[in-house]
């Protein structure tokens, strides 16, 4: 039987991306007491990173959202490892840390994450609304255009 968080991503129509490996010398998660930290994840789709370049002059606000809302599903699919397959095992998600590359003059920052944050609330619903920062970076790994990083609690 499919718990809570499966039949929502079911009922949103969303397939979790298998959690990828790390691409250095860390750990995708750590679980310590009830919280999961995840390692900043990108826009990781079925052929690879599906967002490379910079906001403000490759990508509009609005197409960065979309690759933080893929990034989001990234961030999820690690969680999703970290419980042991069982989502329903998240009782907040406490912060997000999110990455936009982007050029200098580029201030809607905010608006790029909102594709992640909006995400883990249409799953998550009230659990899902978390702390957050969003910053702009002059680069990121990969030139992908957002990374995030999350802390959840766990039961």
């Amino acid at each position: 039987m499919a718990g809570q968080i499966e039949t929502r991503l079911k009922e949103l129509g969303i397939d979790l991306p298998k959690a990828s490996a790390p691409a250095g010398s860390y750990v995708p998660f750590v679980i310590t007491g009830n919280q999961v930290f995840i390692s900043g994840q990108g826009p990781v789709g079925p052929n690879g990173l599906e967002y490379i370049g910079k906001v403000g002059a490759d990508h509009t606000a609005e197409e960065a959202a979309k690759s933080a809302r893929l990034t989001a599903l990234n961030v999820i699919a690690q969680l999703k490892e970290a419980c042991g397959g069982d989502l329903d095992r998240v009782t907040r998600i406490v912060k997000l840390t999110g990455f936009v590359n982007c050029t200098p003059d580029f201030d809607q920052h905010p608006t790029v994450i909102n594709g992640a944050s909006d995400l883990l609330v249409e799953i998550f619903g009230d659990k899902g609304r978390h702390a957050r920062s969003a910053v702009g970076m002059m680069s990121l790994p990969f030139q992908m255009t957002t990374e995030i990083e999350a802390v959840v609690e766990i039961a």
